[in-house]
Formats: structure tokens, C-alpha cells, sequence
């Protein structure tokens, strides 16, 4: 019989530790949180001091129960959750629990059990290992009522503005609806950059560019950077051309070349922010399948010859701290591995941000023993990808850095006499700027690259050398000597415009909530995935645009809310939770300083916050179907109108808003073609973004199919290539015989025959920059059409 019980979260965390400790020890899984806030009610007595009431889960009463049973066996209870806030929240209300049912069964007048277990610890594992589960079991403690009490201090300010904000949207726009502490902040944050986006004025600039020839090869681009001693850059194609004429005779000297060597240090090991970052953005994985998958890799992974292995250790951590023996053990990895020369002489240290709590080492791999070749074959394609990344990322943060010659050329022309269209040229004349930089030394950039790639500039958190100077431009420059006369092969004027600030992609939202404060590492995932699954954002071409819908709650809440849509405040709220766990602040006096003027805002918003049920949802616009008025409704495309008789009659249409701020009916567009059940005209409908067709009967006919768009399908080619649209509200195209074919594309399919392969289809992509390209449409093939020339890729 097992002499102590260890409870953790799930199944595959309890079998790989039951594997490590053997006999003597019973594992079980809580399956996650075993009690919670009611769901039917507010579950907190705010005038008691912000009591919370928790109840067992339905679908955890009986891992609950077990839990019970198995402890009533044993002496010692391990309790060994996540070693993180919602871990430490799980252990103490099993604890709670154990303790309630030792008392209630010490009450009765027989003893059903054994007695109650004599200790109930607190065990903290931070990888799944042989060491790191001996270390965890060779250091018990008492459960943390600070990290607790921080624990319930979110769930409790979570559960107060979810439970009173919701329900006023209710009334004032429509049932369903709902808001978050942190969630709103989140969408607020989208929606602020497409306003930006939005009031953009773009800006003309233009530029001078200069093709050089030298006594040496190769020709090479420099940039006209200076006029005069002082930094030029023409606003109009007049000031350009009068700059062009100026420097168009020459002549062109070798005025001064730099040489140096820039040294770019890896990038530090993952915390969870990175983590998800880089798996969004190289893996385009979404950061809840990041922290999904990262999970499974930390509660273990059956290797042959090893068993159940935790590959990588604790994935929720802000800390890019590593432990002493780990940093040794990946250096003689590294020495063995990739050589002498890619080791450096003293190992890479890395610092903390101010805000980070280090109670965990960063994300790593747990051993140099099990490299991604070797676990490969027993890893899903996913995992295998994360722990790719992650081994790499670890293995590079303690490699040499890489080295790059830089080499920077400025070329000097000072015309002689008077200039072409009258008046004399500057003092100092013009200044042309070339530069270029060349590996000499890849170092850990053979192992792990990141956005930035194979330049030379600083890595994250490095100081920049040399500010100021000009951009790299990818140049490969020729071996000149100052002085020396260049002759002028080409000159090129080219018009830009500045762009707005870009939307937000999952890395660089997580990446924007991190810095502003938002958020914890175990809270990003769901904050993106909460408001995507809400319709308060969509994501297109990996990008975020606030709905129609996120428009009109964000800009509500923050008219009424401006405290609790305040970035500044919710990122103090979050170091009010950091000092809860730290012991420094009181549950209660914290939950007070924000209910206080939260309650306040939230009395008068109930009579100040418009009704846009009321007031603007009526449009005094009759049903064409059963003569009702259509009101405005919101979905998760946006903004349509419906019969008020719904569900009577069903019908919809769409809209448009006048100038005077009215409400006028779109007018149907004819599909051109005949019911092939009633015979009347079929009209083209909208649904997220894509178009279908309906009987212009409805709802006498229901009848309606997709939206055609003329072109053949490429793959069974009996099919005609239609509008569709995601879940999520993406548009796709796919094949009108689905699902006897499933081909489909994101892109919109062109007709037209592959110049490259002869598939008989091709399909438009708008790249960077606004670029249209014509791509094929087959997997693989690197065809392609870019304004009427063919080309081949590669």
C-alpha cells in the first residue's frame, strides 16, 4: 500500500511522475481547478470583505473524490499542481478539502476511515525529471497564502467586472455580449491602432539613388544622404529633380571608407512571452496551441530506453534566469557538438526585466541527453516544431556571437561652377552613403535566427553601436581607396510615402500587452483567444481588425469606464496582484481601491451609457417579408438589419448609414439568374465578408447556393470555384461539388494555366507594400505572374 499520495493536474503529469517514484507513492490528477466561483451568481460578498464562495465542479466532483479516498490511506499529501498562482490555488483547495472531510468524519460517531493524513505539503516541480521531481520531494513546504490570496484577487476582480459590465451591455446593446478586466484593455488596444491607422496622413518623400562604378568590381548603390553638411530628404519630385541636376555631371570621389567589426550577441533562452511570440510568428502557431503543446512537452513524453520524460521544464515563466549545472551541461553540448570556436570563453549572462517575478528558470529543454533528432519519431508534428525551436534557442543563447564586417563608403560630389539651373552648389558639397556588411563569423545564427535575420545590427536588449548611420542595405561593396574617382552609371529618383503604424499580428500583440504591463505569462493566451472567440476582433492575413462590434462596446466602456479601459491602470493592478504574492499588499485593501471608483462609474453608466437597443437598433424601416419593422442586430460580421419579428420571420438585409446619420437599405443586386425552385430572380446576400446567393422570394423559398466566381476548379475540374466563409468570418474559395472535392484556397483563384507547371488554375496574392502577384496555385510549384510576365521562380 502507498504510504503518500501526490495530486497534480492532469493524467500525463501523474503517469510520468508515478514512473520516476515507483512504489511507495499513489499519483493522482485533479484535472485541472476542482472548485470555482458559481457560475449562476456573483459568488463574492463584497460588503464582507470580498468573500468569495466557491463550489466543486461538476466535472470534477469525482477526481475530487478519489482524491478524498486515496487520502484517507496515507500519512502524507503531496500536493504538487503547476508551481505558479492557479497551482498554488488548485493545492489549497484540495487541501481545504482533505481537512473538511477529516473533520466531518471525525465528528460522527463511528469511523468510516483511517485517520486524516497527519501532513498535507506543498511540492514544487519545475521540470518533469528524475532530478527535478527528487528535488521537488526533498524540498516540501507549506502551502503560499500570498500567492493564494494573488490568485484570488485576479479571479475576484475578474469575476466583479465581468459579472457587472456583461449585463449592462445586455441592456444597452444586446443580450449575449460580454466584457473582461483585461480583455476589454486588450481590444481597446487593437481598436487604438486602427484609429491610428485610420486618421494616417500619409507623407511624399522622395529619394536619390546612385550606381557607381570603381576600379574594382563590383558596380554597387549609394544614397544621396547629405547637401551642404546637412541631412537631405527632397519632400517633392521638383526638389529631386533639382538635386538630380546638381549632382548629375559629377564629379564623384572617394571621400572616406569605414571599416569595422560589429559583434551581435543570441538572444536569451524563452520566457513565456517569447516563447509565444516566435512560435506565432515561425511556426504560426496560435499562442493557446503554443502553451497547449509546450504543456504536453513539460508533463512528459515517453522516449524509448528513458520512459516517461519531461523534455523541456516549466513553460510559464517571465524569468530568463538558468540554473549553474544547465548552463554547463549545454556548454559541453555545444563544444561537442558545433566545435571549440562556437563556444565562448565564459558563459552568456542574461538579466532579468524589472517586472519579472524569476520565480522559474526559463523555458529550456530539461537535458542535453535528448536532442530533437532522437525524440523525433515519439513527438507529434507540433511538439516536435516547439521543441525544435525551443532546443535551438537555448543551445544558441550560449553560443558565440556572430561577427560581421561592416563596411561604410561616402562619396563626394562637388560640381564645379555654377549648377545647370542657375545659383552656385553648397559648401561642402553632396554626400552620397553606401553600406554593407559581410558574415565572417555566423556563430549561433547557424543554429537560430531571429525576425532580424543575417544582419549586423544589436540583438534584443544590445546597445547600439554607431547611431546614426545609415541602414545596411544589403550591399556587397567593392575594395576602394579614399580618394579615388568613381564613375556615374546610373541615377535613380524614386518617390515613397510613409506608412502608418502596422496592426497587430498574435506575436506583436503579445509582445505589445507585455510591455505595457498587460496581462501575466500565464494570461496572454487566453487573452487573444478570448477576444477572437467573442467577435470583438477577426484576424486576417495574420492580422488583427477590431469587428464592428469591438468598435461599438471598446468605444462604450471607455466613455463610461475610462478607469477600467485605462492601460495605466490595469497595469498597475497587475503589480498590485505582483506585491499580493509578495506578501506586501492585503487581499482586501487591494479589492476595495478598485471597487470603490469602479462602483461609482458603474452607478452612473447605468443611466448615462447610451441605449443603442433603443436607439439606434429602430430604423423605421419596414419587413419586405411580413411587413414588421427591421432594426439593426450585430453578429459576428458586423452590423445587419433583421425583422423585429424574429424567429416568426427571418428575414435580413444589409444596410447603409447616411450622411445625416439615417439608416437606408442597400439595394438587392441581381444575381442574373432564376429560382430553380420558384423561378423568381435569385439575389446576391452577404454573409462574414462572402457573398451567396438567395431567392429574392424568402422565406416563402428558402432556396440559396454559393456565390460563383467564374472559375473552374482546378483539382476535379467539374466543380466552379465559390465564395465561402471561416468560423472565424475569413473568406476561402473552395469547390462547389464539396465535400465529394475539398480543394480550397485562401487566396482567390484567377483562371488560367500555370506558366511553369500547366495546373490549370492560379490564384492572386497581395504581398507587402501593396504588391499584387499571380502565384500557382499548386503546393510546390514556385510559378508565377507579376504584370503580364511570366517568370519561374528560382
Amino acid at each position: 500500500m502507498a504510504k503518500s499520495l501526490i495530486v497534480v493536474e492532469s493524467p500525463a503529469k501523474a503517469r510520468t511522475i508515478k514512473k520516476i517514484l515507483g512504489k511507495g507513492y499513489q499519483v493522482l490528477p485533479s484535472m485541472g481547478h476542482v472548485k470555482d466561483l458559481p457560475k449562476s451568481r456573483l459568488g463574492v460578498d463584497v460588503e464582507k470583505g470580498f468573500v468569495p464562495t466557491y463550489i466543486v465542479l461538476k466535472d470534477r466532483k469525482k477526481a475530487l473524490s478519489d482524491i478524498l479516498a486515496a487520502s484517507r490511506t496515507v500519512k502524507t499529501v503531496y500536493l504538487a499542481p503547476d508551481p505558479d498562482r492557479e497551482g498554488e490555488a488548485i493545492a489549497w483547495h484540495i487541501a481545504e478539502a482533505i481537512r473538511a472531510d477529516g473533520t466531518k468524519r471525525g465528528k460522527g460517531k463511528k469511523k468510516e476511515a483511517p485517520a486524516p493524513p497527519m501532513d498535507v505539503r506543498r511540492v514544487l516541480f519545475h521540470e518533469i525529471t528524475k532530478k527535478g521531481v527528487a528535488q521537488g520531494m526533498a524540498d516540501p513546504r507549506p502551502l503560499d497564502r500570498h500567492k493564494f490570496d494573488s490568485q484570488q484577487a485576479r479571479r475576484i476582480l475578474d469575476r466583479i467586472v465581468g459579472y457587472s459590465l456583461s449585463p449592462l451591455l445586455w441592456k444597452k446593446v444586446r443580450r449575449g455580449l460580454s466584457a473582461g478586466r483585461v480583455q476589454s484593455v486588450a481590444v481597446k488596444i487593437i481598436r487604438e491602432r486602427e484609429k491610428a491607422i485610420d486618421s494616417f496622413v500619409p507623407e511624399e518623400y522622395w529619394s536619390l539613388t546612385a550606381r557607381f562604378a570603381g576600379s574594382v568590381p563590383p558596380e554597387f548603390t549609394a544614397k544621396l544622404v547629405e547637401a551642404g553638411g546637412e541631412k537631405v530628404r527632397p519632400g517633392t519630385g521638383e526638389e529631386t529633380l533639382a538635386l538630380r541636376k546638381a549632382v548629375e555631371n559629377g564629379p564623384f570621389l572617394v571621400r572616406e571608407v569605414r571599416k569595422k567589426m560589429r559583434r551581435r550577441s543570441p538572444p536569451p533562452p524563452f520566457t513565456t512571452s517569447k516563447l509565444q511570440q516566435e512560435g506565432a510568428r515561425k511556426l504560426r502557431m496560435p499562442s493557446w496551441r503554443t502553451m497547449s503543446v509546450a504543456q504536453s512537452l513539460y508533463e512528459g513524453v515517453d522516449v524509448p530506453g528513458a520512459g516517461l520524460v519531461g523534455l523541456i521544464t516549466y513553460m510559464r515563466t517571465d524569468s530568463v534566469r538558468v540554473a549553474a549545472e544547465a548552463v554547463a551541461a549545454v556548454r559541453d553540448h555545444i563544444r561537442e557538438a558545433h566545435g571549440e570556436k562556437y563556444l565562448p570563453p565564459a558563459p552568456h549572462a542574461y538579466r532579468n526585466r524589472k517586472s519579472a517575478q524569476d520565480a522559474h528558470e526559463a523555458v529550456r529543454p530539461t537535458s542535453p541527453e535528448y536532442p530533437p533528432a532522437r525524440v523525433k519519431p515519439v513527438l507529434s508534428r507540433d511538439q516536435y516544431r516547439l521543441y525544435e525551436m525551443i532546443w535551438n534557442r537555448f543551445v544558441a543563447s550560449q553560443m558565440a556571437a556572430a561577427e560581421f564586417e561592416q563596411t561604410t563608403i561616402d562619396i563626394l560630389c562637388e560640381p564645379s561652377g555654377s549648377l545647370s539651373g542657375g545659383g552656385q552648389p553648397p559648401a561642402g558639397g553632396y554626400l552620397f552613403r553606401a553600406s554593407g556588411s559581410i558574415p565572417r563569423f555566423l556563430g549561433y545564427l547557424e543554429l537560430y535566427q531571429e525576425e532580424n535575420g543575417l544582419h549586423a545590427g544589436p540583438s534584443p536588449g544590445e546597445q547600439e553601436e554607431g547611431k546614426g548611420e545609415e541602414k545596411d542595405e544589403g550591399n556587397v561593396l567593392p575594395d576602394l581607396s579614399e580618394g579615388e574617382r568613381l564613375a556615374l552609371r546610373e541615377l535613380v529618383d524614386a518617390q515613397h510615402f510613409t506608412q502608418p503604424p502596422p496592426r497587430f499580428s498574435e506575436s506583436s500583440l503579445i509582445k505589445e500587452l507585455e510591455e505595457q504591463g498587460i496581462g501575466r505569462p500565464s494570461t496572454y493566451a487566453s487573452i487573444v483567444k478570448t477576444i477572437r472567440d467573442r467577435g470583438y476582433v477577426r484576424l486576417e492575413e495574420r492580422k488583427f481588425f477590431p469587428t464592428e462590434l469591438g468598435r461599438i462596446v471598446t468605444d462604450l466602456l471607455e466613455e463610461s469606464f475610462p478607469k477600467v479601459m485605462d492601460v495605466a491602470f490595469t497595469a498597475r493592478l497587475e503589480e498590485e496582484l505582483d506585491q499580493i504574492e509578495d506578501g506586501e499588499v492585503e487581499m482586501a485593501r487591494a479589492l476595495d481601491d478598485f471597487y470603490q471608483p469602479f462602483s461609482e462609474e458603474l452607478e452612473r453608466a447605468k443611466d448615462a451609457m447610451p441605449e443603442l437597443k433603443d436607439e439606434l437598433i429602430a430604423t423605421g424601416i419596414p419587413c419586405q417579408a411580413c411587413g414588421g419593422e427591421m432594426i439593426i442586430r450585430f453578429g459576428r460580421a458586423g452590423k445587419f438589419l433583421a425583422c423585429r419579428n424574429y424567429p416568426r420571420c427571418r428575414n435580413t438585409a444589409n444596410f447603409r448609414e447616411t450622411p445625416e446619420g439615417g439608416v437606408e437599405l442597400v439595394p438587392d443586386e441581381e444575381a442574373g439568374v432564376a429560382c430553380d425552385q420558384c423561378g423568381k430572380p435569385m439575389i446576391v446576400r452577404r454573409w462574414k465578408g462572402s457573398r451567396y446567393i438567395a431567392c429574392s422570394g424568402y422565406p416563402e423559398c428558402r432556396a440559396s447556393r454559393p456565390y460563383g466566381i467564374g472559375v473552374r476548379c482546378p483539382e476535379c475540374g467539374g466543380g466552379e470555384m465559390v465564395e465561402r466563409a471561416s468560423r472565424a468570418g475569413r473568406m476561402f474559395y473552395s469547390c462547389s461539388r464539396y465535400p465529394d472535392c475539398r480543394f480550397a484556397s485562401w487566396s482567390l483563384p484567377v483562371d488560367g494555366p500555370c506558366p511553369v507547371c500547366g495546373y490549370p488554375a492560379m490564384a492572386e496574392k497581395v504581398r507587402k507594400g501593396g504588391k499584387t502577384e499571380i502565384v500557382c496555385l499548386r503546393k510546390g510549384c514556385k510559378g508565377k505572374k507579376t504584370e503580364e510576365t511570366l517568370t519561374e521562380a528560382g
